[in-house]
């Protein structure tokens, strides 16, 4: 095929899934420099920019979470231990809960940084509920219930994955295979919806080691922003790529980019030894963010392929809670979970080997296994 008419295909493609018009949005306070000052000072046209929105977004996200925290973290709760997990008494008084002034801050800068669209915003305000409802488990003693918590889960997944898909029909790409499916918005939205619940509790069973869930949730979003930028996003790569053309992608590159800049200000005071902890009120909301950016790629597989290693240490420990009490299956009974317990528990792998080995594992098979999926085809 002529290379004009695969990129004509990958835009109707594009339209036809996404029901967008390649049309410039109102942005806020930087499309206002960026369109009405410019012509007094040239530079400032380039806010217009994603690549500079991106970066002003992950600088300003990093800088802020570095010097805020500290000043604030004061008004959190403390720690008070956990049950069954391992070493928790090292936790006990520190702030906990920062997670909510991490998400006031992503929230502040989206609004200045990210073009107006109302998916984005209806799932921005998603993320900041989980982290009111992640605040909220931190405070009460003892916490909510498992109930209580899977529950608000599926409901903010339900609207995430709703403002994502936005009511239409959807054509989901597989790994490994050219072959895309249409499927009706009611299976995407269980489909998705599902996925964005697993990450939410997955990156919360990976919350137990200083900055061991900060890292991996670093190396994932920054992975899914590469690819939602440089293939889902960019009309030529993903028409060479055989993967469907997302024309507003770019978008939650921003918003992306600023949760990055957030985490990695947070991760200078969580390192080990940590002085805050952001608590549910961060995990829950940034495994939701993880499950929307895998929603926007269209292909539900790709949370194996870029959070293998949070998978692996969360989902198992849920997986064999699940067997036991629906089917009194009993799996890995010598493995405590999550699985970072058992490696300082059972191996006596200090924090320090914990978070280094982890990364080290997670960035390599999330390497390995991305450029599989991508080229693979």
């Amino acid at each position: 095929m002529h290379r004009g008419a695969v990129f004509s295909l990958a835009r109707q493609r594009g339209f036809a899934l996404y029901g967008e018009r390649a049309e410039k949005r109102q942005n806020m306070l930087a499309e206002f420099l960026s369109e009405y000052l410019s012509p007094y000072w040239g530079p400032l046209r380039l806010l217009s920019s994603i690549t500079v929105l991106s970066t002003i977004g992950a600088f300003a996200g990093s800088v802020l979470s570095l010097f805020l925290l500290p000043r604030v973290w004061h008004l959190a709760t403390r720690d008070k231990g956990r049950n069954h997990a391992h070493n928790a008494a090292a936790s006990v008084g520190k702030p906990l809960g920062v997670g909510i002034f991490m998400n006031l801050i992503f929230l502040a800068l989206v609004v200045l940084l990210v073009p107006w669209d109302p998916r984005f915003y209806i799932c921005a305000l998603a993320v900041l509920a989980a982290s009111c409802v992640g605040l909220a488990d931190d405070v009460k003693p003892g916490g909510f219930s498992e109930l209580t918590l899977g529950l608000s889960d599926a409901a903010l997944a339900l609207v995430a994955a709703s403002a994502i898909l936005y009511g239409r029909d959807i054509v989901m790409w597989v790994p490994f295979t050219s072959t895309e499916f249409e499927i009706p918005f009611w299976m995407g939205l269980i489909i998705f919806s599902s996925v964005i619940w697993l990450s939410v509790n997955a990156l919360n069973c990976n919350d137990g080691v200083d900055g061991l869930s900060g890292t991996l949730s670093l190396i994932t979003l920054t992975t899914l922003g590469f690819v939602i930028y440089s293939v889902i996003g960019n009309i030529e790569n993903s028409a060479y790529l055989l993967i469907p053309f997302n024309s507003g992608a770019p978008i939650w590159v921003i918003g992306n980019a600023i949760m990055v800049g957030v985490i990695v200000g947070y991760l200078w005071h969580n390192a080990p030894p940590s002085v805050a902890l952001m608590g549910d009120a961060g995990s829950r909301p940034i495994g939701l963010f993880i499950g929307m950016m895998v929603t926007v790629t269209g292909n539900p597989f790709m949370i194996l392929f870029v959070a293998m290693m949070i998978l692996v240490n969360g989902v198992t420990g849920l997986l064999k809670v699940g067997l036991i009490r629906v089917f009194r299956i009993r799996i890995f009974q010598n493995v405590r979970f999550p699985l970072h317990d058992h490696v300082r528990k059972n191996l006596e792998w200090s924090n320090s080997q914990v978070l280094l080995r982890f990364i080290l594992i997670h960035f390599v098979t999330l390497s390995f296994l991305v450029l599989l999926l991508l080229k693979l085809r």
